[in-house]
């Protein structure tokens, strides 16, 4: 092969050099960044503005949040992955992973709440007994009367006012 040529020789493209990258390898790459990118727009400003972002990316999600149309929040999709590409991902990503591990938390902790709320409402005395067995604290007579009020409401097909002070009180009493 010509030495003045472009073209790399076989010695040059070598697999084995610790610094060669593939093609494909490059793509993944920026997928995986575009697809964090994407991640971070599903939190709301407070919590991406908790991670250390640089002022540019920030800018970037705050205009994608703004975009209406299909293509062109998929350009911005793509601006913002261009950005990412440069930077660490692993610690925006950490970040990124501990406060939506916090959300699902929350969730969890909302579904067992109105389990147990469902759970008193359809068990009554049954129920309340599992529920001091796992909080010992609760107040039976408060629960029961809040149960009562709640069945008498249905039945009278009134607003579930009740129900309502059943969850809050749950919610202190497990949260």
């Amino acid at each position: 092969m010509n030495p003045d040529d472009d073209q790399p020789t076989d010695d040059s493209y070598d697999e084995a050099d610790e610094n060669f990258v593939s093609k494909s390898q490059r793509k993944r790459e920026a997928t995986a960044a575009q697809e964090l990118g994407r991640k971070l727009l599903e939190l709301d400003i407070d919590a991406l503005r908790s991670i250390e972002l640089p002022d540019n990316l920030l800018a970037a999600l705050e205009e994608a949040r703004r975009i209406k149309k299909h293509g062109a929040l998929k350009r911005q999709l793509q601006f913002i992955g261009k950005i990412m590409r440069k930077l660490d991902l692993e610690p925006v990503e950490a970040a990124y992973n501990q406060l939506s591990n916090h959300y699902q938390q929350d969730i969890r902790q909302f579904h067992h709440i109105e389990k147990w709320r469902d759970r008193l409402l359809a068990e009554g005395d049954t129920a309340l007994g599992a529920l001091l067995e796992e909080a010992p604290q609760a107040d039976r007579q408060h629960l029961r009367q809040l149960i009562r009020q709640s069945r008498k409401e249905s039945q009278a097909n009134k607003p579930p006012k009740s129900a309502r002070e059943i969850f809050r009180y749950l919610r202190e009493l497990l949260g």
